[in-house]
């Protein structure tokens, strides 16, 4: 990151004519020292930055000139000279603007001359007579009108011409816009000049003070006459709707302009408005001008927009301040807001809207500056309690939340206006003596907000505004919880912004208020307890979203506002630190502090990094947030080192320390956005890094004794700048051995990407300038090698990334040198080119590019094409060396795909088997890809292999495509084994009729049962095979073909054709004309790609073809719309209308693929209408943006100054031309979806249901769609009625798409509470409203059969009455389907009843909810009605059930009300009762309403206010336990489980009786009052009562286990342990059974293990080993809670007394066979997490114990358990393991064996603090002779079988879809480096030697054979071998690599160490293994 560069200003220069220019050179003297010659030597200059500095001269020479000079003929002239520059120079032009400013200090004397010559040259311009040439005039007339002097006396005295011009020019371009009508460029700058036009009339006759006396003239003069014509046509312009918007509303403004400077008497101007807005104009009584030119006005009906517009100009152009309106304008103001008013209910338009929201807001300024001087009358009109203020603060509730920002900022400013009009409404004495608390429109309004649910957006707005108004004291007095209310809300990313602004003016409002308040210091802890502490809460305690939202926006804002509460924080937060240390899934108190260092140093509150680390947090803080067990703090960590808001700040040696630190545990990272961010911050530190760098070489230069050296360290730069140099250089490396064989993805991605922003931040200098660090002096040979396999990776991003990093180095670190090793790397290219793993053309395609861009291509190459090096000058040389290099390659591809393709028609089996032909093409686009093919120099050469390309691309198409269109593209190969299947395929092979000259696609084959398919096999079985099948030729080996191998190479081969094409077109020059040399590609080869993807976007059945064609025919499409050849353009539209008609016909023989979702034909009428519409997405969003900003001037005459509107988006509203386009096809497909008679002629139905789909789901159309949404929706309603399933299906997925069109995605569970009933996106569909909603919920899928007992009768209506409705009508719609939706519940069927129930909620709103449900609940029958239906008591139970549930999860229930509404809907419950008890027959009905008194009863079960909770003053508990004694639970069943309703009926009864049960124990009643016990329902027979009661009780142990209850257990449930284990025994329902084993673990084992023996006759030992069998045999979920269970019955027994202990260490040995055998990374997560759970437990006790229980042997195979877990691939299982280590670490006996103890850590660290603390064990037990081997094997790997493996790997054969290993996270040769370095530290620290000179001659052996094995193994190899042979290559350097460390620890034991034994260097790599490069060296360090 270097200093940019400041933008140079581009100044076009200035010219003159040539009878001016020999003007001046005639006057200009021989010295060059008068005017003339100043000018001369201006205008010869082309530079006008230049010609600037010469303009600002002008005015000092003549003021050097006396009085005289006035009458001087060369000054004469030379200013008539200039007045001629200044209008001819253009209006954006700076030199414009420097000479007006020049001219206005012209000395007085000159005045008179000068205004003289511009009058003159103004007289000229405004006689032009070219209609083209008035926009330059009008520009001219307002350049002159805008601060230069000269100009605005020019324009005064020709003030007659200019109005006559301006109207003249007016007429003509709006008449020349009417001739050019759907021209939309012609239009566009037509209406743009009458834009500019109209605003320059508008300024003349604000700033030319004669037009105010015009009146004063007579009517015949030829000023009023064009004021006259003027004032007409804009009242014209005003009322034609043909014209942008933005013309009328400046229309609008000019037309109140005009009447008010031609009006007389001014005192009745108001009075005029008035009647000309109210439509009440008396024409006898106004002046025949006024009549005559406003007609339109006066006289006849003026649209919407009219008015509006001229209610805008009122506003703008009358004078409202000072008092300068008397009650005839204060009468005019009240009219113009009832008009808004009016306006506002009645406009649907989003612009209208906008602008009548603007105005609005001009209207409360308006009134403001009235009010101050206004009449009591009007006060009256205008204070709180008016019916006016009501209105605008409904106009407030109802927009704020409008999808338009700009529409939302004027909601603001009107609510922030209204509180301003209500403070000048008031009586001054009143509010003083009262203040506050008397102002009841205040107090209700803030009441009133405040009452609303948070997730208002609106309400944060105006309660900023309030608090600006009255301050925050009476707020918090109202709501003192208010920040913690508004924080909790952060979590919604919707809210954060408007939370977090409103949070900054509440407290920095009270911030002020109480320093104004207070006489000491002490206020700011009433201010930290206010707002610090919930935001401190909120960072320990929160979810994730909280405290990222919380973090990115509230505490920055709170530091900026009070820097000295960081101490506070950091004082609060270093207390808990260690209480709360966090975990995987909680940042704790750790994750705060380093959140808010971090957010505090990046906005400057640190003066320096030393500050922090010395004052605030200790540098064990650091390191302990680096290493944290969460990713976010290691990431704010992290942060708070690298981030600094000075970019020069020097980096401290204890930061780059802890960075080194970081990188070495970090870059493992398995997030995606974590390893996001952890490059990003060490790319910001690296940019600081070189910014102090430049500043340490200036220092170090300067070399001052007087200037002070290193801030930070004291101490010199050069030791700065070689610290820097080691820091960058250690990274590297460690960076570098990151790459290491069988490192992860995650890994080579992070170590990557950090090492290309090295290369990039300190790229390779020239010249002078100074570089701290390069990494090209870091990179030898064996690191470029490793750089080059990253290739072989199976990522891509990992071989991009690679590649990047390459080409960013200079050439000379890349070095070749022997040429049959290039040859040979070059061969392995062309190998994996044709392979048939798909990912091996990938590792082809960079090798071949890097080959290329690095000009290492083997000569034989050359001299097998026979091509020559072109000459070149030096310039060029690079450029076209790589060119030659492309075209070679591609050639040399071309000629073997071109065999290929011929090998592939005779046979496409043997093209699948051997070379699969996309690899080839995929390295050709590749290669493309790279080149710049624009600026070909070998462009003879390059022709006919393009056309050669093309015929091969369509060749290979073909061969392919029969596969890719057939209906069964998996099933083309004869792979059925039996002669159904075969004749069934047959069938098949008919209709694709592909050209394979052999017999497998000519007749079906019946094969023998084999696993695999062989071609031999087939050659013995299978008669008439004219050829041996076997597939072979090029040396490649035999291989099974599968149908899954063809259909790969096909789809394959046509993704990588449609590709090539589409790049081809995106990057080829076209022809201009057909013999052109400049292009590559001709008009007819473009076309025959068009039809190419066209043929396949209609015919390819096959998804992965289709979808790659249209990447394809996306990039000509792109290229066709922007090329200059009309007919090219004209295609697309060619192309869609030609489909239309072919969908349309129907036609049997149509190749259309007729398949359920019409395959690739949506896509194809996609992109031909998706071309001509991109443009306009950009124009409307420029839009938006405009009336945003328009919104922020309130100033008339900045008003006018922002209307002048960029061109480009006046083009945002054409009438005609390519929108019609869209408007025709949607037409002619909505007509298609609808319904036909003939119903087999169903596929043009089908293929426009799913057109239609496409185009809804495309939000590229944007806003041009939403007029078809309402059409779409019936086609696809009326579609569900269809009989033919393919119609239905379509329907169903097109009534989807809309319903997420309109309503949006699903964003949370709480969207009910969010957005209920009637508002958002609904407003904008009025044909839609509710409509969709209601069908979506009830009407049955069509997957469900045809018949249901919902009809869709009675919603038809509602279908066509829907269309066009009013807001009333709305309404009754909205009221209507509700009542439709309550009746659909009397439906008899189950479902309907159901759906009817959940369709009813949204219609309701929340707080009518309470009245709905007593309403439903009156109509339920009593029970002494004889005669009523359980299917509409169902029904209704059902909506009450939904209703209540809805109520009761909404943020309603912050609501005080909430409860007392909910007792009035349980006491309208309790008189329906009966329907729960056993008059009610009806099993079902009986079920729902007990459900409903579950509800009740949940919420009821809450104290209000001092008093008891409210279900037990209505005494609902006594009626729930009579329903309950009274129940089947009590008296016994006599059903069956035939009886209908039953197990529902069960679930409901015992939720309730366990709610009845926990309440009385909870309560310590006696267990005779409790109708009924947990005891007794977990002795149900029942398994549906015990697993409910089961789970309710697990829940409360799990709560109590953890210690989140407040009270704890009540007796009656703790003393159940008994119970529990009779159950266990007994237990015979799966489920039930692992429920009580849980509920067992939960439990303290004290409380049930002393009662076994009498409970169930078992023995601690022989349950223990009862639950061990368990373990071992029983299925995954039980198998894991056994063995915890059994851990925490062993660990229970270790630490009790020694005669317990010994009583079970016999079976701990079965116990730890059976954790060895649950970490298996081949089982479920399950077990393995019950494995680690198991360890963590008995971690005190059987892993680090001072004292071993266990052998050695058994211990270590624990460890080893750890160690494997640690390196799982599941995040949770290395979390659980992570949990044991942390354990292991806080032991008493280990806590010093690393500086982590009791901290949280990553799996990362974990692994290696393991080990340290096993090594430490070893020592403390003294074991390490007998412990030293087993680590040894475990470095050696001799668990891994590393032989076998090998053997398999060499038998194995290659399947397509088989990859490398990949690894996400378990990397070999990091286990194997930390454990070497930690026994090697722990042999160098041993006092003895541990082991036997036998046992080393034995394990020296051992290792000695596996290095001479994989000598052997190497020497095997292919050359190339990393890139051909890559899993063996790898296997063999990860095995070596763990040879070597076992040997050299041998080495060290023996005393003879070898320190040139490497160990883990990524730049090591075997010689046999160096292919390609030069001879191997030492690493650089």
């Amino acid at each position: 990151m270097g200093v940019k560069k400041k933008k140079e200003m581009q100044v076009t220069a200035l010219t003159i004519c040539h009878q001016d220019l020999e003007t001046l050179r005639f006057l200009a003297d021989v010295e060059g020292k008068n005017l003339a010659s100043l000018l001369l030597y201006c205008v010869q200059l082309t530079d006008g930055v230049s010609q600037i500095h010469y303009v600002k001269q002008i005015v000092p020479l003549l003021e050097k000139a006396d009085k005289n000079g006035a009458c001087d003929p060369i000054i004469r002239s030379c200013l008539d000279i200039l007045a001629g520059i200044y209008l001819s120079l253009s209006v954006k032009n700076p030199l414009k603007k420097v000479l007006a400013s020049s001219l206005n200090g012209l000395p007085e004397f000159f005045l008179t001359e000068a205004i003289q010559s511009f009058t003159s040259r103004l007289q000229e311009e405004l006689n032009t007579t070219d209609l083209y040439s008035y926009r330059k005039v009008i520009d001219n007339i307002s350049s002159c009108m805008e601060n230069f002097d000269l100009g605005r006396a020019g324009v005064n005295n020709l003030l007659k011409n200019v109005l006559h011009f301006l109207q003249k020019s007016l007429i003509e371009i709006s008449e020349e816009n009417r001739k050019f009508a759907g021209n939309r460029i012609v239009q566009t700058q037509l209406m743009n000049d009458l834009l500019v036009g109209t605003r320059v009339s508008v300024m003349l006759v604000q700033k030319i003070q004669d037009i105010q006396r015009i009146h004063l003239k007579t009517s015949s003069s030829p000023t009023w006459q064009s004021m006259c014509g003027l004032l007409s046509i804009f009242t014209k312009f005003l009322s034609d709707d043909d014209l942008l918007q933005t013309i009328q509303s400046t229309s609008g403004l000019a037309v109140i302009l005009f009447i008010k400077a031609m009006f007389h008497p001014p005192e009745k101007i108001p009075d005029l408005i008035s009647s000309l807005l109210l439509r009440s104009v008396d024409c006898t009584s106004i002046p025949d001008w006024f009549l005559n030119c406003c007609r339109s006005l006066c006289c006849t009906d003026v649209s919407q927009s009219t008015l509006l517009f001229l209610c805008q100009g009122t506003l703008t152009m009358l004078d409202w301040q000072n008092g300068s309106m008397d009650l005839s304008g204060e009468a005019l103001l009240l009219n113009i807001v009832h008009i808004l008013f009016t306006l506002s209910s009645q406009i649907k338009e989003s612009t209208l809207e906008l602008f009548l929201s603007r105005i609005l807001a001009s209207w409360t300024n308006s009134a403001i500056h009235v009010l101050k001087s206004s009449s009591p009358s009007l006060k009256n009109s205008l204070n709180g309690k008016s019916s006016v203020v009501g209105r605008l603060l409904e106009y407030v509730y109802t927009h704020w939340e409008h999808p338009l920002d700009a529409l939302r900022h004027q909601t603001k400013i009107i609510f922030r206006n209204i509180l301003q009009m209500h403070q000048l409404t008031k009586e001054k004495s009143n509010s003083e003596v009262s203040g506050l608390a008397a102002d009841h429109f205040i107090c209700d309004l803030t009441e009133g907000l405040l009452r609303l649910e948070w997730h208002v957006k609106g309400k944060y707005t105006c309660l900023g505004c309030l608090v600006d108004y009255i301050g925050i004291g009476h707020i918090l007095a109202l709501a003192k919880t208010i920040p913690s209310q508004i924080l909790e809300v952060m979590g919604d990313q919707s809210l954060v912004p408007y939370a977090s602004d409103l949070l900054e003016t509440m407290f920095r409002s009270h911030k002020n208020h109480l320093k104004s308040q207070a006489l000491d210091s002490t206020w700011i802890d009433e201010w930290h307890e206010t707002w610090v502490s919930p935001l401190l809460f909120i960072l320990c305690e929160g979810n994730l979203d909280q405290k990222s939202y919380v973090i990115d926006y509230y505490l920055p804002k709170l530091l900026n506002c009070s820097p000295e509460s960081l101490s506070y924080m950091v004082k609060i937060l270093q207390t808990s630190a260690d209480a709360k240390t966090g975990s995987y899934n909680s940042r704790g108190a750790l994750g705060a502090l380093m959140a808010c260092l971090r957010t505090a140093r990046a906005h400057g509150h640190l003066q320096s990094a030393t500050d922090t680390w010395r004052n605030l947090v200790s540098s064990a803080r650091i390191k302990q947030g680096l290493i944290h067990q969460h990713c976010q703090v290691r990431i704010d960590t992290l942060g708070l080192l690298c981030e600094s808001n000075r970019s020069t700040e020097i980096v401290s040696t204890e930061e780059m320390q802890w960075i080194q630190f970081f990188i070495t545990y970090n870059l493992n990272s398995q997030s995606p956005g974590v390893r996001q961010q952890i490059c990003s911050l060490l790319k910001k530190l690296f940019c600081r890094i070189q910014e102090s760098s430049q500043v340490l070489y200036k220092q170090e230069q300067s070399r001052s004794k007087h200037e002070p050296e290193n801030e930070l360290t004291k101490q010199h730069p050069s030791v700065s700048l070689q610290q820097y140099k080691n820091f960058m250089s250690s990274i590297c490396s460690h960076l570098f051995e990151a790459l290491f064989p069988g490192s992860s993805y995650p890994t080579r991605f992070s170590a990557l990407t950090i090492l290309g922003s090295i290369a990039e931040v300190f790229p390779v200098t020239e010249g002078q300038v100074q570089a701290v660090y390069q990494l090209s002096h870091d990179i030898d040979v064996g690191r470029f090698q490793t750089l080059m396999e990253c290739f072989t990776s199976t990522f891509e991003e990992v071989k991009i990334l690679a590649f990047d990093l390459l080409m960013k180095l200079p050439k000379t670190v890349v070095q070749f040198q022997d040429s049959e090793k290039l040859q040979g790397l070059f061969q392995a290219a062309l190998e994996l080119s044709s392979s048939t793993k798909p990912y091996d053309c990938v590792t082809a395609s960079y090798l071949l590019n890097f080959l290329i861009w690095q000009d290492v291509l083997p000569s034989s190459l050359f001299d097998s094409l026979k091509t020559q090096q072109t000459a070149c000058e030096d310039g060029d040389k690079s450029a076209i060396v790589v060119e030659r290099n492309t075209l070679m390659v591609i050639k040399c591809l071309l000629e073997n795909l071109e065999e290929e393709v011929s090998q592939a028609e005779n046979s496409l089996l043997q093209a699948a088997a051997s070379f699969p032909l996309y690899g080839r093409v995929h390295c050709v686009t590749g290669a493309l890809q790279r080149l710049s093919l624009n600026n070909l120099q070998l462009v003879s050469e390059w022709r006919p292999v393009i056309e050669k390309l093309l015929l091969m691309s369509y060749r290979l198409s073909a061969v392919v495509s029969p596969v890719i269109q057939s209906s069964s593209p998996e099933g083309l190969i004869p792979m059925d084994t039996d002669s159904e299947s075969a004749s069934r395929l047959q069938t098949i092979l008919n209709e694709i009729q592909p050209r394979d000259t052999n017999d497998y696609f000519t007749q079906a084959k019946i094969l023998k049962e084999h696993d695999s398919f062989d071609l031999e096999d087939l050659n013995v079985s299978v008669q008439n095979i004219g050829a041996s099948a076997e597939v072979k030729g090029k040396e490649r080996k035999t291989c099974d073909v599968t149908a899954q191998m063809v259909l790969v190479c096909c789809w394959r081969s046509m993704k990588e054709v449609a590709l090539l094409l589409g790049t081809l077109c995106q990057l080829l020059p076209m022809q201009s004309v057909p013999e052109s040399s400049n292009g590559l590609l001709t008009e007819e080869q473009v076309k025959e790609i068009g039809d190419y993807f066209k043929q396949h976007l209609l015919q390819s059945r096959h998804r992965g073809a289709f979808e790659l064609a249209y990447t394809g025919f996306v990039k000509l499409t792109e290229i066709l719309n922007r090329c200059p050849n009309v007919s090219l353009q004209k295609l697309p539209e060619q192309w869609l209308w030609n489909v239309l008609e072919e969908i349309k016909c129907s036609d049997p023989s149509s190749k259309l693929c007729a398949t359920r979702r019409s395959a690739g034909i949506p896509f194809y009428i996609q992109i031909c209408l998706f071309w001509t519409f991109h443009i306009n997405g950009i124009i409307m969003c420029g839009l938006h943006v405009w009336f945003l900003l328009l919104s922020m001037f309130q100033n008339p005459s900045m008003l006018l100054h922002s209307f002048l509107l960029p061109q480009a988006l006046l083009a945002s509203e054409p009438k005609k031309g390519k929108m019609d386009l869209l408007k025709i096809t949607m037409k002619e497909l909505i007509s298609l979806a609808g319904p036909t008679d003939d119903s087999q002629s169903t596929v043009p139905q089908v293929h426009a249901l799913n057109i239609l789909r496409a185009l809804f789901r495309d939000t590229r159309l944007g806003e041009n769609i939403i007029p078809y949404v309402a059409d779409g929706a019936k086609a696809a309603i009326l579609g569900f009625t269809s009989p033919v399933w393919a119609v239905r299906n379509s329907s169903t997925l097109l009534f989807s798409t809309l319903i997420t069109r309109i309503f949006g995605v699903k964003r949370g569970k709480d969207e009910l509470s969010k957005k209920n009933s009637d508002t958002g996106e609904l407003n904008r569909h009025p044909s839609m409203f509710l409509l969709l909603l209601v069908l979506g919920r009830l009407y049955p899928s069509p997957m469900d059969g045809t018949y249901s007992a919902l009809s869709m009768a009675p919603f038809i209506p509602f279908i066509m009455s829907g269309i066009f409705c009013s807001d009333s009508q709305r309404v009754a719609l909205k009221c209507s389907l509700t009542r439709s939706s309550i009746r659909c519940g009397r439906s008899p069927d189950y479902r309907s009843r159901e759906m009817a129930a959940r369709a009813l909620v949204p219609f309701v709103m929340v707080d009518e909810i309470p009245t709905t449900i007593r309403t439903l609940l009156a109509k339920l029958p009593n029970c002494t009605d004889q005669r009523f239906r359980q299917n509409h008591i169902h029904g209704t139970l059902l909506q009450v059930f939904h209703l209540l549930q809805a109520f009761t999860d909404s943020k309603y229930r912050l609501n005080t009300y909430f409860q007392q509404e909910l007792a009035d809907v349980a006491v309208c419950t309790r008189a329906k009762l009966w329907l729960a008890e056993r008059q009610n027959p009806c099993l079902v009905t009986r079920a729902v309403y007990i459900d409903i008194l579950f509800l009740l009863t949940r919420c009821l079960d809450k104290p209000t206010k001092g008093n008891q909770p409210a279900v037990e003053c209505l005494g609902f508990w006594e009626d729930v336990r009579r329903i309950i004694s009274g129940s089947e639970l009590i008296t016994g069943f006599t059903y069956t489980f035939t009886v209908p309703g039953l197990p529902q009926y069960l679930q409901s009864l015992t939720k309730l009786a366990i709610t009845t049960a926990a309440v009385a124990a909870q309560a310590g009643e006696q267990a005779g009052n409790i109708p009924i016990s947990f005891s007794q329902l977990l002795e149900s027979s029942f398994p549906e009562v015990r697993l409910l009661t089961l789970e309710a009780l697990l829940e409360r142990f799990s709560t109590a286990a953890l210690g989140l209850g407040e009270k704890g257990l009540p007796p009656l449930q703790r003393n159940m342990g008994e119970t529990f284990l009779m159950l266990a025994v007994k237990e015979n329902h799966p489920e039930c059974f692992c429920k009580i084993l849980k509920i067992l673990h939960c439990m303290d084992p004290s409380e049930w293990l002393s009662h076994m023996q009498r409970c169930i006759h078992l023995t601690p030992k022989e349950f223990l080993i009862w639950t061990m069998d368990i373990a071992s045999n029983e299925r995954s979920e039980v198998q894991s809670v056994a063995l915890r269970l059994a851990s925490r019955v062993i660990a229970h027994h270790l630490q009790m007394c020694e005669e317990t202990r010994d009583s079970v260490a016999p079976t701990l040995k079965q116990w730890v066979q059976l954790v060895v055998s649950s970490c298996g990374e081949h089982l479920p997560t399950e077990s393995r997490l019950a494995a680690a759970e198991a360890l963590t437990s008995t971690t005190p006790f059987l892993l680090t114990s001072p004292h071993p229980v266990l052998g050695l042997q058994d211990t270590l195979a624990l460890w080893r358990c750890v160690l494997t877990l640690l390196q799982s691939e599941e995040q949770a299982v290395r979390d659980a393991a992570t949990g044991t280590v942390v354990t292991a670490m806080s032991q008493e006996n280990t806590c010093r064996s690393t500086e982590f103890a009791f901290c949280q850590v990553d799996a990362s660290i974990a692994l290696t603090l393991a080990l340290a603390v096993l090594c430490d064990l070893l020592q403390q037990w003294d074991q390490l002779a007998l412990g030293l081997p087993v680590l040894l094997g475990w470095l050696l790997g001799e668990d891994d079988d590393f032989v076998v493996h090998l053997e398999n790997t060499h038998q194995v054969e290659d399947y397509l879809f088989e990859k490398a290993e990949i690894n996400f996270w378990a990397e070999t040769l990091i286990f194997v480096k930390y454990l070497h370095e930690h026994l090697l530290r722990l042999l160098s620290t041993s006092s003895r030697r541990p082991l036997s000179p036998e046992s080393l001659r034995h394990l020296r052996r051992t290792a000695s054979e596996q290095g001479h094995l994989l000598s052997q193994l190497f020497r095997e190899l292919p050359p190339a071998a990393e890139f051909l042979k890559t899993v063996e290559f790898t296997r063999l350097r990860i095995q070596e690599e763990r040879t070597l460390a076992c040997l050299q620890l041998l080495a060290f034991l023996e005393g003879k160490e070898r320190e040139d034994t490497p160990v883990l260097r990524a730049s090591d790599s075997p010689a046999e293994a160096n292919q390609f490069t030069l001879a191997k060296t030492e690493t650089a360090h």
